[in-house]
């Protein structure tokens, strides 16, 4: 066993129990406070990856406000739903525009910074906001678990099928380490542990749309997952961080979800009632 896999492992041993017990015990406030931090982290590491050749463009003050309004968006869902979140999409965008204005004639790449700071406030505060809603919703923690257990272990389920059997490249251009046979991997053990999460936890769920949604979110992961190594090698970034020993930033592990969790609520909400 390598270093780095032997330090996967032993951060996992340490930091999964702590979880466990932390989504266990965590009243809702205190739960959409720690989905704060997690989003404030996972912010800062993307904007190290997109940013990276765009610091003396942008400056500071862009990237500060995508943050501020990503906790409002966190807020504001955990205290409205989705009601305020148009508006708040709409002032973080006008903002960050009027931002650029001054910095415009010293370098125009300004422009570039300010999509992929929307970019941002969409794909990490907006997305781990669904984390909130599941947790609030009815059987909350069982949803958290569930989506934790079917993208995690799908996880694994990739890792080892990819190295035991990988043969033929996934997406070569985006992410040239991972394998079909590893994709086959990751959607079986999701499958198997959502069915048996179901029957164990949620067995009101229907069976035919919950194999729907294990696909869907399996699938979302994977492209999660895919995604922000898009990011990272457009960036020439090896990781998003170091926070994490074995697993690299904290944006590399929470990657998956940030489609998964969206797709979760998505079922949850709207698609398994019409089964």
């Amino acid at each position: 066993m390598d270093v780095m896999h032997l330090n996967r492992w032993l951060t996992s041993l340490v930091a999964v129990p702590i979880l466990v017990l932390f989504l266990i015990k965590a009243p809702p406030p205190l739960f959409a406070l720690f989905i704060g931090l997690i989003a404030i982290i996972a912010l800062w590491e993307y904007n190290r990856i997109v940013f990276s050749g765009l610091k003396q463009a942008v400056g500071w003050l862009i990237p500060l406000w995508g943050a501020l309004v990503g906790l409002l968006v966190l807020y504001a869902v955990y205290s409205a739903g989705w009601r305020y979140i148009p508006e708040l999409i709409l002032v973080n965008g006008l903002g960050a525009a009027v931002f650029s204005i001054p910095r415009f004639k010293t370098d125009n790449r300004v422009v570039e910074g300010v999509a992929r700071q929307m970019q941002g406030l969409i794909y990490i505060p907006l997305a781990l906001s669904t984390l909130i809603l599941l947790r609030m919703g009815p059987n909350g923690v069982r949803w958290i678990f569930f989506l934790l257990f079917v993208v995690f272990l799908g996880d694994v389920g990739a890792f080892y099928a990819g190295r035991i059997f990988g043969r033929h490249k996934l997406c070569p251009a985006v992410s040239p380490g991972k394998t079909i046979e590893g994709a086959i991997g990751a959607m079986a053990v999701s499958i198997a542990v959502g069915f048996c999460f179901m029957l164990i936890f949620l067995p009101h769920l229907p069976p035919i749309g919950s194999l729907f949604l294990f696909i869907a979110v399996s699938f979302a992961g994977q492209a999660g997952d895919l995604f922000e190594s898009e990011l990272k090698r457009v960036s020439r970034v090896k990781d998003s961080g170091s926070i994490l020993p074995g697993h690299g930033g904290l944006l590399d592990r929470v990657d998956a979800l940030l489609f998964a969790a969206p797709t979760a609520y998505l079922f949850k909400t709207y698609v398994l009632k019409l089964f």
